[in-house]
């Protein structure tokens, strides 16, 4: 009688969209966010749209305003809530002018016709047809792919490629982007130099060791940011479990936009390498733009840092015309008793530099 009794409880489940709707609405009037169900954004005739959920929308939001400004009809829907599916909220959120659906998942099921959002959205789209409250007459195109698998990014650029992938007369169906299909040819190719990040927006990398407060400090940075200018701020870490004595990189961004960048910085024009040693180890400035600023902590002077760091490190600063500056950390910190912690050190160095915030402001914030 199991089965039998879990029908008791279809008047809960189809009650579920609208009290968590109602949710949505109390925490917009305390927060002044708002949230549906289902989120669009893009252009209101729209005839490409991506539905997705989860982080990777922010990323495709961003490609979605960045396309808008260059006149491209796309578009994408934020799937909040996806169990229960509600048939009706979805329908409504898309424009009536879509002809083709892109569908993401961030799963793969091998053996099955598709994804699980993917086959949601085509149930959803028949049901609503032959209910008759879909917003067109016709079945617009979807097509299916999966994203952010095997730790690879979800980047603009991945975006870009999935809305050109559904402007074609036959796109591929089932597709991967970000992972490299050789075997069965799934994968989308897509252009790893497209950028949609602002020109306004400081994009900063440090590099530190675990331990040596860069962690700490830089999350201190995105709060002072956040807080005491009128810049939104973003702030994420990279190191592993084994945090002290290995490699930390901090990503850090700030501008006046707000920002929807789910991905790391792979274009900073502020790199900061906190461990001298790292330049024989690591490839800091890889990601550096040109023109970008490169803080070292160093023990050697501005007179003599130069033969002492390695020859390719020097090809990239000329190259890439870097704006070099040096400060021995430990020193500095040595003085007042700090011992190794040169946190607080490079902290006001990032500080002076940037000009996010006058120098004596920012001391009295750190």
């Amino acid at each position: 009688v199991y089965f039998q009794g879990r029908e008791t409880v279809n008047p809960f489940y189809l009650a579920c969209p609208a009290i968590v709707q109602n949710m949505m609405d109390k925490f917009a009037a305390l927060t002044g966010r708002q949230y549906h169900l289902f989120d669009y954004a893009g252009a209101p005739d729209a005839e490409r749209v991506i539905v997705l959920m989860g982080s990777g929308a922010e990323t495709a939001h961003e490609t979605v305003d960045y396309l808008l400004e260059r006149g491209e009809k796309v578009g994408i829907l934020k799937v909040r809530l996806f169990r229960p599916f509600s048939v009706e909220h979805f329908v409504k959120t898309l424009p009536a002018t879509v002809k083709t659906l892109v569908v993401l998942d961030r799963t793969k099921e091998p053996g099955a016709v598709g994804e699980p959002l993917y086959t949601d959205v085509i149930a959803a789209l028949n049901e609503a047809l032959c209910a008759g409250v879909a917003p067109f007459r016709t079945m617009p195109r979807v097509i299916g792919g999966r994203y952010g698998l095997s730790s690879k990014e979800f980047t603009p650029a991945m975006v870009k490629a999935v809305f050109d992938e559904a402007s074609k007369a036959a796109p591929k169906n089932h597709f991967t982007i970000g992972i490299l299909d050789d075997v069965t040819h799934t994968s989308l190719d897509y252009d790893a130099s497209f950028s949609t990040e602002d020109p306004k927006t400081v994009r900063a990398l440090f590099y530190g060791l675990g331990a040596d407060g860069t962690v700490g400090a830089n999350k201190n940075s995105i709060k002072i940011i956040g807080e005491d200018t009128d810049n939104h701020a973003q702030g994420y870490f990279v190191y592993d479990s084994k945090k002290s004595g290995s490699v930390t990189i901090s990503h850090l961004r700030f501008g006046p936009r707000p920002l929807r960048s789910t991905y790391l910085i792979t274009r900073a024009n502020f790199i900061a390498c906190h461990q001298f040693n790292f330049l024989e180890k690591l490839d800091v400035l890889k990601n550096a733009a040109p023109g970008a600023v490169f803080l070292l902590n160093s023990p050697y002077g501005a007179g003599e840092v130069w033969d002492k760091i390695p020859l390719n490190v020097q090809e990239q600063i000329i190259a890439r015309q870097l704006k070099f500056y040096v400060i021995d950390g430990y020193a500095v910190a040595k003085e007042p008793g700090m011992g190794v912690r040169i946190n607080t050190i490079m902290q006001t160095c990032f500080f002076a530099i940037s000009g996010v915030l006058p120098p004596d402001d920012a001391i009295a914030a750190i």
